[in-house]
């Protein structure tokens, strides 16, 4: 994905030789099983050299979740631009994420296969996408002073809860599953938070607004969302 190559600042040659190497080593994986094969094999299926292979990841299970590394970083300078809506940056940040793996479906589930046969990897899985959600909380809290923890924290892992539903649709189907599956459930998730725009009453250029929300919009939207049509 071009965002993520330009976020690892990586010439198109870099990238491609990379992904050349994960897709030898998940093939390798997948045939000979992940503890059976050596990184070099790795590296001869991939036509480069061990110490190309060392350069390019740390060891095998890099190779397996590189993506991830890279999404992280990509979603990290992704967030930290000026965003409008909080809430709705992150789930077009899990947007990102999904069409990345879309992009190339048989790739994701050979992965999958891989990590679903070796405990280490599924141990490895389970903290990545700890990662994810921490990134997510972290920003809402950052980007919504007084926010409850609780909220931030909740949101930021049903919106990752989410994600991982729709994505493995799409990684155990034959079928496509687009994007848009992922926005509508999102868009769920956001409307039972109470912070999805268009819910609430709009608000008349008068010397008095009355602005109705639902009940479950946290406090630090709310504030948000009462300054906004203060000062619009």
């Amino acid at each position: 994905m071009s965002d993520t190559t330009a976020a690892q600042g990586l010439t198109a040659a870099q990238a491609a030789s990379r992904a050349a190497v994960v897709a030898a080593a998940l093939e390798l994986f997948a045939e000979q099983g992940f503890d059976q094969t050596s990184v070099e094999q790795i590296a001869q299926a991939a036509g480069v050299s061990r110490s190309t292979f060392f350069r390019q990841f740390g060891g095998k299970d890099d190779v397996v979740f590189t993506d991830h590394e890279e999404l992280l970083d990509m979603l990290r300078d992704f967030l930290a631009q000026q965003h409008r809506d909080p809430w709705a940056a992150v789930c077009e940040a899990s947007v990102l994420v999904y069409a990345h793996f879309a992009a190339d479906p048989e790739l994701a589930r050979r992965r999958y296969q891989v990590v679903r046969q070796v405990p280490a990897l599924r141990d490895r899985e389970i903290v990545t996408v700890f990662r994810y959600e921490r990134l997510f909380d972290e920003y809402l809290r950052a980007s919504l002073p007084g926010l409850d923890p609780l909220d931030a924290v909740g949101f930021s892992a049903l919106v990752t809860a989410i994600h991982n539903h729709v994505l493995r649709r799409l990684i155990r189907s034959a079928k496509k599953v687009p994007a848009s599956v992922l926005r509508t459930a999102l868009d769920d998730a956001r409307r039972r938070f109470g912070v999805l725009p268009g819910e609430d009453a709009t608000a008349r250029d008068d010397d008095v607004v009355i602005a109705v929300f639902p009940r479950s919009t946290p406090t630090a939207e709310l504030t948000r969302l009462l300054r906004e049509q203060l000062d619009s």
